[in-house]
């Protein structure tokens, strides 16, 4: 059995404001007996205009972003999954949107760039196009942690579940997923993409979500979940900014896929990009 926790924010265009939130929620999660701990996608910034993200991208290894994670992983002695920060990209007029994963002893072990670009018309005055400004990564990454094989996705990546299927067949016990969902798509898909990404691959899923209404117009969903591979909800957060936690049990889980083996029986396997 291990503790993790995710925490659901809403965060604004002040980035010194945003960490000092994230901090405040670590360390309330670090009480609560979480040794992981996963932060939403854009926790230091949810920004007006693409250029305010540009202005704060780091070179990967080094910045304050960067530096207040590894701060946070070390100080509380917990492995840190630090949403996501914009990263230098190939293209000096784009970010790379990196998710980074730190140890307990504040370093740097695993890096996903969100792969699947959110560009969409999602209703009436509501237009995406991240690609206009981010680079996608092209990498699946599962990482070896103490508490089993970690696999990292983004938000929109949840949409594609051949990514979670390249996961599972590289090991993946448990997939953590950072994310600013829409009120508009979360409301319509949200629960329901997120259960079936844990049952169809008998998985647990820790889902890190924005939810509330932000300086740049945009509302997201919020409903945070931890979710186990039978597809229960074991805990959530519906609205407001907070932590949920919950202990995962990887040798119920080991059972489970064994009497009910359903990723062994795939007649069609995926092939990594």
């Amino acid at each position: 059995m291990y503790r993790v926790a995710a925490i659901q924010m809403a965060s604004g265009t002040n980035v010194n404001a945003n960490l000092h939130e994230t901090s405040k929620f670590i360390t309330e999660a670090a009480n609560m007996g979480a040794k992981l701990i996963i932060l939403p996608e854009n926790f230091a910034l949810m920004a007006k205009h693409s250029q305010e993200t540009l202005d704060i991208c780091e070179p990967y290894g080094k910045g304050p972003l960067q530096k207040f994670l590894e701060q946070q992983a070390s100080r509380h002695h917990i492995w840190l999954l630090g949403g996501t920060i914009p990263l230098a990209a190939n293209d000096s007029q784009k970010v790379r949107s990196a998710c980074l994963l730190f140890n307990d002893q504040g370093q740097c072990v695993a890096r996903y760039d969100k792969m699947h670009l959110f560009d969409v018309v999602a209703g009436i005055n509501e237009c995406y196009q991240e690609s206009d400004y981010i680079e996608p990564g092209q990498q699946i990454v599962v990482a070896d942690t103490p508490f089993g094989k970690l696999g990292l996705a983004i938000c929109y990546d949840l949409r594609f579940p051949e990514l979670f299927r390249c996961m599972i067949d590289q090991g993946a016990d448990l997939i953590c997923l950072p994310a600013a969902f829409t009120a508009t798509t979360g409301k319509a898909h949200w629960e329901c993409l997120l259960r079936a990404r844990a049952i169809e691959n008998t998985c647990y899923l820790v889902t890190s979500n924005q939810g509330g209404y932000h300086v740049n117009g945009r509302e997201t969903y919020g409903h945070s979940m931890i979710i186990d591979g039978w597809g229960t909800t074991l805990t959530g957060l519906a609205h407001g900014s907070g932590v949920i936690c919950a202990d995962l049990d990887l040798d119920q889980q080991c059972e489970l896929r064994r009497k009910f083996p359903t990723i062994h029986h795939r007649k069609i396997q995926c092939q990594a990009p």
